[in-house]
Formats: C-alpha cells, structure tokens, sequence
C-alpha cells in the first residue's frame, strides 16, 4: 500500500481571530465546547487510517504543544505518530514562515526522511469532516500529481477564496486567488447542470473553491517547492505557475466545511453547533473527532432553563438562569439569575474551592466564570474570564468594531469578545 504523510500547517499569527489567538494559535482555539480546532485535521487523518502526521507551528504554539503532547499517542507497534515541526533557524533559513509553501519547504528534510510515496497538506483551523482515502483515490485513478480538494460556493462568498475551473474529467484548467470583482470571478462560474451531473446539489453554487487540501506526488511536491524562482504560498503562486505544466486535478466535496479565520465565522459556526440540526454534529458516530481526557465530572444544572445550548463537562449554571443559542465549555460556571444568549463561554482551566470563592467575595474580585444577576448576549468570552455580578455585556452602542480601555473587551463584527483571564467587575455595563 503506498505510503501517506500528513503535514498540517500550523497557520499565521491569527490576526482577524484576535483576541482568541492573542495566547494561542489558531489551531490551539477551543471549539464545540471541549475540543481545539487542531482535533479536527488530526482526527480526520486518524479515521481515514493515516498516522504519521506531522503539524507545522510557528506563532505562539506553546499551548498547541502541550495539547498535542497530552492527547496523541500511539502504541509502539503502529509506528504511527503526531509530532510538532516548530518554526526554527537552520544553517539554510534564518527567516519565519513566509507561506504556505515555504513552510513545507523548510521542512523538507522531514518529508525525506519519511520517504513518503504522497504528502497531504491539510490546514489547521477548519471545521469539517473528511475521508481523505476518497481523496487520495480520486489523486491515484486519475494519475495526478497534484489533487486539491474544492468545494462549491455562491458567489457572495466567493472573493474571500481561490477559485479554480476545471475540465469534465477533473483536471484543473485556471486558478484565481481572491477574486474582488464580478468580472474577474465570471471566468470561472460553473453551470449548475455540471455540477449536479456530478452527485451534488448546486443550490445557487456556481463556483469552485480551493479549500486548502492538497494532495501532493511527493517527487512532484519536491520539485516544485524547489523550482526558480521560489514560491512562498501553495495557492497564489505554485499553483499558477503550475497547472499548465502539471497533472492538477480536483477532488469535489459537498459536506459542511468551514474556515474559522474570524471572529463572526466563529462565533456564528459555534452557535450552530447547539441547534437541533447541527451542520457539523459531534455526536456523528462517523468520523468520530477526538480530543484530550479531562477526566471531569458530569455538569450540574440546579434548576437553570436551556434552549438550544451546549453544556461540555464539568460545568455549574446556577438556579433561575436562562441559556439560550449558547455554549458553555469545560468547567464553565455561571451564576443564578443570569441570561446568556447567543454566547459562547470557553470555560476555565482550573476549578475553584468554595474557600477560594470566598475569598474572592471579600476581596471584591469575582469568581469564575459568570456572577449573579449578568446579562450576557451576543459574545465570546475567552477562557478563565471573570465577569462580576450584575453586569450587563450586549454591545449597548450597538457597534461593529471598537477596542475597550485596557484591553477589557473587544468588538468584532458586532461581537463582544472578553479576552482570557480578563477581570469585568460588578455592575459594569458593555
């Protein structure tokens, strides 16, 4: 069987995320409660039977590693692993990651190692379940060298992807990236009937979008990342430069994928989670997402109401509360007497003694997570956020962007977002 050799990148510095990557990266940004959206190109490689994975890191990965290093470990029969390729000066490179590409290429020496027959690369802040054993089928049937998988979009979504257009048979014929007019999108607009020929439902869909999985030759990867003159980025400029040259071709998805690069993509992708029908349901017994082992206690609800919310382990919401549209993750706490809506609370990493509440009542400092009588609607709260009692966050001023004082909060495309560890004391009002 021909090997496969997974490389998820670790991503940028995150910055449209911020203030959920203002301590983390990307892929370390909790999702669905208790899970890290590294979880997910990592358990997708596990259940499609691949497990040498490497994951390429550079900006603020500590988190990241640490995860990783507690929740993936193969027996020592499988030669399976999950390791961390952290950004770092070489005698050949003393630079950062430019790109996507330049970060395969200053990993080479891994890829030789491995001697792999085919490299995956696979992005580490996507929300989606895949077998890429069809993908790599679709890559061997059609005797490519390069596959990238491609999902269909409308065209308001368009210009926010690479577009490419493709022949009967799959292969790839042109690649735009970020197309922002409607005259450079139409070369590349997709008839519905060719779509639906194909198994898949168009629904106003007319066009192709790179969803940043790429299957690779690993000869063929090799040569290019080491082609004059040398490309930084998979999208903008290999493939470009490429695909005339090169057996490009397409593996066409339709299930539910989701790039989390903002804060509105997250907040609205993880609200969805908690309604009846979920577009991505954790609960599906295929393709099962895994993560760490807490080892918590189930959640204790004391007479609280919930509408369509999520409760992850080892929570208290207290009496009289209402959640509605909502999440709450491992070891959130909330108060009684409280409304959060449309709210996603990330939780703690650590709980509290009743001796440390009450020591924190006598200094006047609030607990975790959520005081009594707050009113929360419309926000992240990021991890071991402490909101006082009485507090009322619904973005009173009605803004789309604003920074507080201090670095309290955060408003993102209408979003409040209170960032890690931050400290929103009695009675405050945002």
């Amino acid at each position: 069987m021909p090997s496969v050799l997974a490389l998820i990148l670790g991503g940028g510095r995150g910055s449209r995320l911020y203030p959920l990557t203002r301590h983390r990266s990307k892929p370390a940004v909790p999702v669905g409660g208790k899970y890290r959206l590294i979880d997910i190109p990592i358990s997708n490689c596990i259940n499609s039977k691949l497990q040498k994975i490497y994951v390429l890191t550079q900006f603020l990965s500590a988190s990241l590693h640490q995860h990783i290093a507690y929740t993936y470990k193969f027996d020592m029969f499988s030669r399976g692993f999950v390791e961390i390729l952290a950004a770092q000066q070489t005698n050949e490179s003393a630079d950062w990651y430019q790109g996507t590409a330049d970060a395969v290429r200053q990993n080479i020496a891994y890829i030789e190692r491995e001697n792999p027959d085919e490299v995956l690369i696979l992005s580490g802040d996507q929300l989606y379940r895949m077998d890429y054993q069809d993908l790599i089928r679709t890559h061997r049937d059609a005797g490519a060298d390069v596959t990238i998988a491609a999902i269909p979009v409308k065209e308001d979504q368009a210009f926010g992807f690479g577009l490419l257009s493709m022949t009967d048979d799959g292969r790839v014929t042109g690649f735009v990236e970020k197309p922002k007019t409607h005259d450079e999108r139409t070369p590349y607009h997709v008839p519905p009937e060719w779509i639906e020929q194909r198994g898949i439902v168009a629904n106003g869909r007319h066009y192709l979008a790179n969803m940043g999985i790429y299957l690779f030759k690993t000869d063929i990867l090799l040569d290019l990342l080491t082609a004059k003159p040398q490309a930084t980025d998979f999208g903008k400029e290999v493939f470009p430069r490429h695909y005339k040259t090169k057996k490009m071709f397409a593996h066409l998805f339709d299930g539910y994928w989701e790039d989390l690069g903002t804060i509105k993509s997250y907040h609205e992708s993880s609200l969805a989670l908690a309604t009846e029908s979920p577009p991505f349901d954790f609960f599906s017994p295929d393709g099962v997402i895994y993560t760490r082992m807490r080892n918590l206690p189930a959640s204790r609800i004391n007479g609280a109401t919930l509408e369509h919310s999520l409760v992850a382990d080892g929570c208290v919401v207290g009496p009289r509360t209402r959640l509605e549209n909502s999440l709450l993750g491992v070891r959130s706490r909330v108060g009684s007497d409280c409304i959060i809506r449309d709210t996603v609370i990330i939780g703690s990493d650590g709980f509290e003694t009743d001796a440390q509440r009450a020591a924190n009542a006598r200094a006047g400092r609030p607990s975790l997570n959520v005081g009594d009588g707050s009113v929360i609607e419309r926000a992240i709260l990021d991890r071991d956020c402490r909101i006082g009692k009485g507090v009322r966050i619904f973005n009173e001023a009605r803004k789309m962007d604003a920074d507080g004082p201090n670095g309290m909060y955060y408003i993102r495309d209408g979003i409040v977002c209170v960032p890690r560890g931050m400290l929103i004391p009695d009675k405050a009002v945002i």
